[in-house]
C-alpha cells in the first residue's frame, strides 16, 4: 500500500514553502513516528512502505529534496533502490536507515551512493538534525565555474553540458563525483585531503564517514583510468590527501 503525501504541520505560514522529504520504511511504528516528527518540524512527507512503491514516488513525485530510506525492503531493497536512483543520474540526499551498524555495513551504503547513514535504534533529534545538515549541504554544495572547458591528459569536462570525456568517449558521473572531478580539474596537481573535500563537495555541516570521499574517488578512478588499480590521473598522496595528475 502507497502512503499518500502528508501536508505540512497546519503551524507553518500560509507562505511558507516546505521542503519534500520520502520516508521509504516498512515498519509501520517507525514510519509513522518519523512522518510525525517531520510533520512537526514543517517538512512536506511522502512515504512508502517497500521499494515498488517508493521507486513509484521517487519517479512520480515533481521533486524531492531528501529520501529517508531503511535498507531492509520488500520487493526491492533499499540499497538496489539507491543505486537505482544514482545510476538514473538523480543526486536527491539520501540518508540510510538500517539496523547494521557495523563499518563494513557504513561502507557499503555509501558506495551505492548514500549520503550519510543512520543505524537503529535511533533518536528523533539526531535523525532531525541530520535531515537539516543534508538539506544544508545540497543547498551550499561547490558549484563549477559553467563557462569554463577543462581539459587535464586524456580527460575534457564541459561544465555547462555537465558531461565529461575520456579518451573521446563521453563518461557518465554521479552530481558528487562530477563535483569533485571539476574541483581537481580547476586545481590541477594540487593536494585536497579527505577534510578539505568533505567541506568543499559535502560542505561544513557533513556528519557522515570519511571514507565516502575514498569511495567516491574509486568510483572515478574506475571511470576514468585505464587501469584503476595502477592510477596515474587521480593519484594518492599517503598522508595527505588526493590530487590530479
Amino acid at each position: 500500500m502507497l502512503t499518500s503525501e502528508l501536508p505540512p504541520s497546519t503551524s507553518q505560514p500560509s507562505n511558507f514553502a516546505p521542503l519534500s522529504i520520502l520516508v521509504v520504511e516498512d515498519q509501520a511504528a517507525i514510519r509513522d513516528s518519523i512522518i510525525l516528527n517531520l510533520r512537526d518540524e514543517g517538512f512536506k512527507v511522502y512515504a512508502a512502505e517497500d521499494g515498488h512503491h517508493a521507486l513509484a514516488l521517487a519517479h512520480g513525485v515533481e521533486h524531492l529534496d531528501l529520501v529517508i530510506l531503511d535498507i531492509m525492503l520488500p520487493f526491492i531493497s533499499g540499497l538496489d533502490l539507491c543505486r537505482t536512483l544514482r545510476h538514473e543520474g538523480n543526486g536527491v540526499p539520501i540518508l540510510m536507515l538500517s539496523a547494521k551498524g557495523s563499518e563494513s555495513d557504513r561502507i557499503v551504503g555509501l558506495e551505492v551512493g548514500a549520503d550519510d547513514y543512520l543505524c537503529k535504534p535511533f533518536g528523533m533529534k539526531e535523525l532531525i538534525a541530520r535531515c537539516r545538515a543534508l538539506l544544508r549541504r545540497s543547498r551550499n554544495e561547490y558549484q563549477p565555474d559553467l563557462n569554463h572547458t577543462f581539459r587535464f591528459g586524456d580527460i575534457t569536462m564541459l561544465p555547462r553540458e555537465c558531461r565529461v570525456m575520456v579518451r573521446g568517449d563521453e563518461v557518465t558521473l554521479s552530481p558528487k563525483e562530477f563535483r569533485i572531478l571539476e574541483l581537481f580539474m580547476s586545481h590541477p596537481r594540487r593536494v585536497w585531503s579527505r577534510e578539505q573535500l568533505l567541506e568543499k563537495i559535502w560542505g561544513t555541516d557533513f556528519v557522515g564517514d570519511s571514507k565516502t570521499v575514498d569511495v567516491h574517488i574509486r568510483w572515478l578512478r574506475e571511470k576514468l583510468e585505464s587501469d584503476p588499480s595502477d592510477p596515474k590521473h587521480l593519484v594518492t598522496v599517503r598522508g595527505f590527501g588526493y590530487r590530479l595528475g
